[in-house]
C-alpha cells in the first residue's frame, strides 16, 4: 500500500478513540474502589493489617486501555491484587491465603451494605457492586516473590529487569493449593505495567506536561489516567474491533487483550499520531509473535520472559488460527479508510467491524472537531506516512534465552 492517511481518515480515528473511551469518573471510581478496599485491609482490627496489606490495580485500567462495553447490560472488570507485604510464601498455604484475605473483603463488603454475595474464583475474590455502579471488582490474593524470580531469570541469563515487583498468586486448580511450599503461581502486574509504560513514556510526559500546563497544575499532580497515548488508542480501537469480530463466537477463540496489549506495545515507535500509531502497530505486530525451536509460537511475558501468553496455542491451535485472522481482517478493514476523503465513507466501511452506533458516534464528533486534553491529548499534525501491511509471511525467530 503506498497511499496516503487523509486528514478526514485521521480525525476519524482520533473520534474514534474519544467515544470508546470511559469517562474520568469511571477511572475515578475504579480508583477509589481499590484505595477503599486497602484502607479497610490495613485499619487497626483487620486480622491482616498486620502483614502489611497493599491493594492496588492491574489490568486494563491500570494500562488505561478500558474502553466501553458493547451494551449496557455487560460490567466493567476492575482488576486488583492483595499483597500481604508481610508473609512469605512458605508460611502458610494458598488455600490458608485465600481464606485470609477473603474474611476481611467479606467484611468489607458488608461494611458497605453490598447485597450481592462475595463471590470466589478460581484465583479471586470478587465484590459485585450495585446494578447502577456498573462494575466488579476482582480482587487477587498474593504474596511477595521477587527474590525467586529475579533467581530463576538470571539462572537462565533471562532479563530481570522487571522482576523485583513479582508476586506469587493464589489458584484453587493448582495441585498444590493445599500445601505449604515455595511454589506458588507467579504473576507481576506491576512489572509488566512499568514494561507498557516504559514503550510510551516519552509522549506520556509530554502530553502530562502539557495538561499540567493548561489547567495551570502540577505535573507531579496529574495521574496517568487523566492523558491518553496514541499507544493506548490504538489498542483501544484493536480491542473493539476484536470485541464485534468475536461478538458471536462459540469457540472461545476470541483473541486475548494481554496478547493484543503486548504485541501492539512491541511494534509502537513513538507516534504521535494515533493513526500513524494505530498503522504502524497493525504492520508490525505480527513481527513479534516468536517460535521456539518446534516451531510453537512464543509471546513472552516482558515482566517474567519464562511466561508465554500464547502458551494456550498449542494446545488450541484455533486459538491462534484466531488471532492471525483478526489481525489480517483489522489491517484490511484499516487500510481501506485510509484514504477516504469524507466521515460518511468511513461510517459505511467501519460500521460492520466497529459497532454501527460507535461508528456513526465517532463520525458526529469528527465532524464537529470537538475533543479534550483529558483522557486524549492533542494530536500532533497529519504527517504523510502512509499505512502498510507486509502481504509475505514472516518466519518468526526462536526467544532469546528459550531453552
Amino acid at each position: 500500500m503506498g497511499t496516503t492517511a487523509s486528514f478526514t481518515s485521521r480525525r476519524y480515528i482520533e473520534a474514534l478513540v474519544d467515544e470508546l473511551d470511559i469517562s474520568e469518573t469511571r477511572y475515578e471510581q475504579a480508583n477509589e474502589s481499590y484505595h477503599s478496599l486497602g484502607r479497610w485491609l490495613n485499619r487497626p482490627a483487620s486480622t491482616i493489617a498486620a502483614y502489611s496489606p497493599a491493594v492496588y490495580v492491574q489490568g486494563s485500567f491500570g494500562l488505561g486501555t478500558v474502553i466501553k462495553p458493547l451494551n449496557l447490560q455487560e460490567e466493567y472488570d476492575v482488576d486488583a491484587v492483595c499483597e500481604l507485604e508481610g508473609l512469605g510464601k512458605t508460611q502458610l498455604s494458598q488455600h490458608q491465603l485465600k481464606l485470609m484475605v477473603g474474611k476481611e473483603i467479606e467484611e468489607y463488603r458488608r461494611s458497605k451494605a453490598m447485597v450481592k454475595p462475595l463471590r470466589e474464583g478460581r484465583r479471586c475474590w470478587t465484590l459485585n457492586y450495585a446494578d447502577g455502579a456498573q462494575f466488579h471488582m476482582d480482587v487477587v490474593p498474593a504474596l511477595p516473590n521477587g527474590a525467586t524470580v529475579r533467581k530463576m531469570l538470571e539462572a537462565r541469563s533471562m532479563d530481570a529487569t522487571w522482576a523485583s515487583t513479582a508476586i506469587g498468586i493464589t489458584d484453587n486448580e493448582r495441585w498444590n493449593y493445599a500445601s505449604v511450599t515455595d511454589d506458588w503461581p507467579r504473576s507481576n502486574p506491576k512489572g509488566y505495567l512499568e514494561w507498557f509504560k516504559s514503550k510510551m513514556i516519552v509522549v506520556l510526559n509530554e502530553r502530562k506536561r502539557a495538561l499540567a500546563k493548561s489547567i495551570n497544575a502540577s505535573v507531579e499532580k496529574i495521574p496517568d489516567y487523566r492523558v491518553r497515548t496514541p499507544l493506548q488508542s490504538s489498542i483501544m480501537i484493536l480491542k473493539r474491533h476484536r470485541d464485534i469480530m468475536f461478538q458471536h463466537d462459540q469457540t472461545n477463540s476470541c483473541p486475548i487483550s494481554i496478547i493484543i496489549t503486548t504485541l501492539a506495545a512491541h511494534a509502537y515507535n513513538g507516534e504521535e499520531d494515533v493513526a500513524d500509531a494505530l498503522f504502524s502497530i497493525l504492520s508490525g505486530m505480527e513481527r513479534h509473535v516468536l517460535r521456539d525451536a518446534n516451531g510453537r509460537a512464543w509471546i513472552s511475558n516482558p515482566s517474567d520472559p519464562l511466561e508465554n501468553f500464547a502458551d494456550k496455542w498449542a494446545e488450541h491451535p484455533e486459538r491462534e488460527t484466531a488471532f492471525f485472522q483478526w489481525l489480517h481482517q483489522a489491517q484490511t478493514d484499516f487500510s481501506r479508510i485510509a484514504q477516504l476523503s469524507t466521515q460518511t465513507a468511513i461510517t459505511e466501511k467501519l460500521s460492520p467491524h466497529v459497532g454501527q452506533e460507535l461508528a456513526k458516534r465517532a463520525e458526529n464528533r469528527s465532524r464537529s472537531g470537538s475533543g479534550s486534553l483529558l483522557r486524549g491529548a492533542t494530536a500532533a499534525a497529519a504527517s504523510s506516512s502512509s499505512p502498510s501491511f507486509g502481504s509475505v509471511p514472516r518466519i518468526p525467530s526462536k526467544p532469546q534465552g528459550f531453552a
